[in-house]
């Protein structure tokens, strides 16, 4: 198994592979957004307009992993990415999340519509298990793809140098206050 700290026939990534690293992530990120902000209707035309569905809205929002993937192919080489690739192979949680995925989440729904008092009216948002199940396997891929480069890069060459606590919280606020933009 891959990690930052373990070498691959070249030498370990360094924690300066942190730099570009960001420099990628944010590049990526904040030119696709300021494209729309400062080009609206060139980028509407080429592309359409922007929602939690387009595909550049995927870029921006993977635009971490993506960044780990090519400073871990620079310096690591294709063992290095593939190495990468196979921790997402170690599973390290009890089967109780997996069933709370499937089952506390659609409890929760109905839990808010009970706090509401709109039982009758939308207790769940799925017209049916597929949609749900569908749902659920867009959350899996959607969302969690970033941390390839967040949790899977930059936190262990954090760590190589602070404890995990700290390493945490300088990621956790380079990721609040770099990722997100300012709301108004």
């Amino acid at each position: 198994m891959w990690s930052p700290e373990k070498r691959t026939g070249q030498e370990a990534i360094p924690l300066k592979a942190l730099v570009p690293f960001l420099l990628l992530t944010f590049a990526i990120a904040w030119g696709i957004l300021a494209a729309f902000i400062f080009l609206p209707e060139t980028m509407a035309g080429l592309f359409g307009e922007i929602t939690g569905q387009h595909p550049l809205f995927y870029l921006a929002v993977w635009a971490p992993a993506i960044s780990a993937f090519i400073v871990i192919f620079r310096l690591a080489g294709l063992e290095g990415v593939r190495g990468h690739l196979g921790r997402l192979l170690i599973w390290r949680c009890s089967w109780v999340w997996y069933a709370f995925l499937l089952f506390g989440v659609p409890l929760v729904f109905v839990a808010g519509s009970v706090l509401k008092g709109n039982m009758s009216e939308a207790t769940f948002p799925f017209d049916s298990l597929q949609s749900f199940l569908l749902v659920l396997v867009l959350i899996a891929i959607k969302g969690p793809v970033e941390e390839l480069g967040w949790r899977g890069l930059a936190l262990p060459l954090l760590q190589r140098r602070m404890a995990p606590i700290w390493a945490a919280l300088i990621l956790g606020i380079i990721w609040g206050s770099g990722t997100r933009p300012p709301s108004c």
